[in-house]
């Protein structure tokens, strides 16, 4: 498995190694002792999966501490394009982005750490992704950021044009405005 880290901390994109043969392919998905060798000590507790047509935006997403989430993303079928926005103040790079094409041809997976703000935008017709989680789903603890927030600039319409958008995540403030404690 290869791993390239993004220029935001704790940011972290891996390439697993496939195996083809005449039958397909087989990669491992995630192996704790392997993941933690290459620094990356996490223990995911809950895994979620979505479906999402073309051209919809799920997030900009993100849980207050102390139920904040790190998330280990993966494509399943299809395309997208996924962001992570880091709102960790004391880092120096707080409001900086950075987005990867995950597919199901690729199989890259992104590491989000605690402290992010993380969504992303179908490309392909059909797109499931699942994401382990290391903390459970606190409702109360729900945030959230506008995916078209003018101050940060996140080029949406250069993969796909933002079509589908819940009502929830139309509705969700621009960064000045938003709740963080990271």
């Amino acid at each position: 498995m290869q791993l390239e880290q993004p220029p935001l901390l704790g940011l972290v994109l891996f390439r697993p190694t496939i195996h083809y043969d005449s039958r397909g392919y087989f990669f491992e998905t995630y192996h704790q002792e392997k993941y933690q060798a290459m620094g990356l000590d996490v223990s995911f507790i809950q895994e979620n999966q979505s479906l999402s047509k073309k051209g919809t935006v799920r997030g900009l997403h993100y849980q207050l501490a102390p139920y904040a989430q790190a998330k280990l993303v993966r494509v399943v079928q299809g395309v997208i394009w996924d962001v992570a926005v880091d709102l960790r103040k004391e880092m120096g790079s707080f409001g900086q982005w950075r987005g990867f094409v995950l597919s199901s041809e690729n199989s890259h997976q992104l590491f989000v750490p605690r402290g992010f703000a993380h969504g992303f935008i179908a490309l392909s017709s059909e797109a499931i992704v699942a994401y382990k989680c290391d903390t459970y789903h606190c409702p109360d603890a729900e945030q959230g950021i506008h995916f078209q927030d003018p101050t940060l600039h996140i080029p949406w319409e250069d993969y796909a044009k933002p079509q589908i958008i819940s009502a929830k995540d139309a509705a969700l403030p621009l960064l000045q405005e938003a709740v963080y404690n990271f």
